[in-house]
């Protein structure tokens, strides 16, 4: 796998190169957009909140990584899974490196007659085995899940 992250070199209002925008470019030839925050105090160091941070798009690809197998799982076992959407939440730690010390993620799946116990299932496997990206962030953080089913 590989990516190379290109700083922009964006501009600012006052027309300096200082904005702290990246675009990453994947090996599957795709691209993402990342900012920093903007910092009032010191402009020249923040970001123009063009885009998600990068440490948001960790948590995001993280999502990704867990509802792909959820939904994988599921369908494996020939559930009739119709939608699941992950909602996380974090903590991070107040100092450098401000690395994720706890993350939650709620779980909701939409399908018809899908068991809670074939969810349950479905999520512990991805937090187990499969998803690279939870087991990975799940060696300094503490990782929780939920969930809830809807009929669809």
């Amino acid at each position: 796998m590989e990516c190379t992250v290109s700083w922009t070199g964006g501009n600012t209002t006052n027309g300096s190169k200082s904005a702290m925008t990246f675009l990453a470019e994947t090996g599957s030839g795709h691209t993402l957009l990342m900012d920093g925050a903007p910092d009032p105090a010191k402009p020249e160091n923040g970001g123009a909140n063009l885009a998600p941070r990068p440490m948001e798009t960790v948590l995001a690809g993280a999502g990704g990584c867990t509802a792909y197998d959820v939904v994988l799982i599921l369908k494996r076992g020939r559930h009739d899974v119709r939608g699941c959407t992950v909602r996380l939440t974090s903590e991070r730690a107040p100092v450098d490196p401000k690395i994720f010390t706890k993350i939650h993620m709620h779980f909701v799946v939409t399908g018809r007659n899908v068991a809670a116990s074939a969810v349950e299932r479905a999520i512990a496997m991805s937090h187990e085995k499969y998803c690279s990206a939870t087991i990975m962030l799940g060696k300094t953080a503490e990782i929780t899940t939920s969930f809830e089913l809807q009929d669809a």
